[in-house]
């Protein structure tokens, strides 16, 4: 077992809770907008979907320092939730959690959208003749359809956050016990003499994360697909 300090073991519990925050809050905006583009017909849909994706074709670092001209102390969403609500992103966890978020979103949105796509619309036009509701149709029927492309899009979305670097130490710094997630610690260590054991065993753990998440993804996509084949 390997032998980790209460900084790294810090280090490991602040990106694992950083990476389940942000694909839990990004999970309903992920939907809708997934939702959106995929069935949506509206001017400026080519738009929406640009902003969505841009964060995966611009620097991470150029959305981390959006993040901190909007969310900082000074900036104007920023400054209204401190002001009038005490919350605070930038510097804190909760920022890393954001960027993270923002990271991931494109991969959750677009797995989403790829389930919604592929569904039976006939599915839910006899639902529909039967008088449900386009909101009990779609829990009913389309929700229980996407979800092997919801859960992918959240196993997505929370191996972005867990390899996020370049957005979050823009907007949060790397503040060991605050900020400091594995990529930030693993990369102090690279940073000083001798720190390759301790960079090593923070990849190792990194790695193992990575595959149990990846490991869980497949089960839970595999018994959702039996029970839907099953119905």
């Amino acid at each position: 077992m390997l032998d980790l300090t209460p900084d790294e073991w810090n280090a490991v519990r602040l990106s694992i809770k950083v990476g389940l925050w942000a694909m839990a809050a990004s999970l309903p905006f992920g939907i809708a907008i997934a939702l959106l583009l995929a069935r949506g017909k509206f001017w400026g849909k080519s738009l929406l979907n640009g902003v969505v994706h841009l964060p995966l074709v611009l620097p991470p670092v150029v959305t981390g320092y959006l993040l901190l001209l909007s969310f900082g102390r000074r900036g104007p969403i920023g400054s209204f939730l401190d002001e009038y609500f005490g919350i605070v992103f930038s510097f804190r966890w909760t920022g890393a959690a954001l960027a993270c978020a923002i990271m991931g979103f494109p991969l959750m949105v677009r797995a989403i959208r790829l389930s919604i796509e592929a569904v039976d619309r006939r599915l839910e036009s006899a639902a529909g003749t039967l008088g449900a509701s386009p909101l009990w149709v779609f829990l009913t029927v389309t929700l229980p359809l996407i979800l092997p492309g919801v859960v992918a899009g959240m196993i997505l979305s929370f191996a972005k956050a867990m390899g996020e670097f370049g957005a979050t130490i823009t907007f949060v710094s790397n503040i060991p016990g605050e900020t400091q997630t594995l990529p930030s610690a693993i990369y102090t260590f690279t940073q000083v003499p001798g720190g390759d054991a301790g960079a090593m065993r923070l990849t190792l753990i990194s790695i193992a994360i990575s595959m149990i998440a990846l490991v869980v993804s497949e089960i839970f996509a595999r018994r959702i697909g039996q029970r839907l084949d099953a119905g």
